[in-house]
């Protein structure tokens, strides 16, 4: 084989081998990646048919969510001005804020009924974005839910939820207001750690 031939060649493994591993641009889109996401939670969700099945994908449930919700923000957005208060104990609550959503989510698996996801709508504006979806086919009337997105390291990472206009952190916000009007943050951080434990 010539020196041409070879080169040539070469040059052909190389564009194939640059089209099966360059990033897809669609991919990046925070549609694409929130989409990506929810389609391997709802094939979860078609699995699930006992509290037994929950505890058995609780695991694969928990990475799926961690890699596209941003906790630490939404942790942070749900205490408001307090966040500072904390004093160090920033991370402590970020844990048990996520183990308190994730066992709030968790409770909800098991009335999936095969609802599926309808993509809208999305604005993105540099690094942040918005995702228009509805939740159709369930028993009562489509569900809106907005995506608030921001993107952190190439991913476009969930940072809040409206659900028929009302923000999922805004909820938090007002009712950690509720506990902190009468206990401490010390108080919360307990009362986060019990409700996530399912007491």
């Amino acid at each position: 084989m010539s020196p041409e031939h070879r080169y040539l060649n070469f040059a052909l493994i190389v564009s194939v081998l640059f089209l099966m591993f360059a990033p897809n641009a669609a991919a990046e889109t925070a549609t694409e990646q929130l989409q990506g996401s929810m389609d391997r939670v709802i094939e979860v969700l078609r699995t699930i048919r006992s509290p037994e099945d929950i505890e058995r994908n609780r695991n694969s449930l928990r990475e799926i969510l961690l890699v596209r919700f941003d906790f630490a923000a939404m942790a942070k957005e749900s205490l408001g001005t307090r966040w500072n208060d904390l004093k160090g104990k920033q991370k402590e609550f970020v844990s048990v804020f996520t183990d308190f959503v994730e066992h709030s989510y968790m409770s909800t698996l098991g009335s999936y009924r095969g609802e599926k996801i309808v993509y809208d709508h999305d604005r993105s504006d540099g690094e942040s974005a918005e995702v228009d979806t509805r939740v159709v086919g369930g028993e009562g009337n489509p569900i809106k839910i907005e995506y608030k997105l921001h993107r952190t390291d190439g991913q476009w990472m969930v940072y809040d939820a409206v659900i028929d206009d009302v923000s999922l952190v805004g909820n938090y916000r007002s009712q950690f207001a509720r506990i902190l009007h009468r206990a401490s943050l010390e108080e919360l951080i307990q009362t986060l750690h019990a409700k996530a434990s399912g007491h």
